[in-house]
């Protein structure tokens, strides 16, 4: 059986992926409608596709959350207090808003492997996976956005 604080510290990290996926949905929006340069009409696009690939996994945390018994955060003021990355900033250039998410893709890559360890030692293979799944559309759009500024691949 597994233990309530244990249970708990996948609920709380869950949570904190709730708050980054709903802060950085709306700076997609931020970015996709501030977006300005000779590449508009592709980062306003690809911009919009990474908000609305946001909004599902922002749906999909906070019903796993409810699933095993937790509470999900559900007002944008407690979003921004759990969030590890900030809300977008006006009048950032296009190299700007790539360069800001690549920094914010890669400390919820971090987050979410942690996450990862944390469901696994309580036996949740439910949401392990879940978080696996995530890394990898995070690693794939990491390369692309790394890849838009002429950048090799971090590792």
């Amino acid at each position: 059986m597994v233990q309530t604080t244990e249970k708990n510290k996948v609920i709380e990290s869950l949570n904190r992926q709730l708050a980054n996926h709903m802060v950085l949905w709306g700076k997609l929006h931020n970015f996709h409608w501030y977006v300005k340069g000779p590449h508009f009409f592709s980062l306003h696009a690809k911009f919009e596709g990474l908000y609305n690939s946001t909004a599902v996994i922002i749906d999909d945390v906070a019903e796993r959350v409810l699933a095993i018994g937790g509470q999900p955060i559900g007002k944008l003021a407690e979003a921004l207090e759990e969030s590890s990355i900030a809300e977008a900033e006006y009048g950032l250039d296009e190299n700007a808003m790539v360069s800001q998410l690549i920094e914010d893709y890669d400390l919820i890559k971090e987050e979410l492997k942690s996450g990862v360890k944390e469901a696994e030692d309580v036996g949740d293979d439910s949401t392990a996976d879940m978080f696996i799944a995530y890394i990898k559309d995070i690693e794939k759009t990491s390369w692309m956005l790394q890849a838009y500024l002429g950048q090799d691949v971090k590792k």
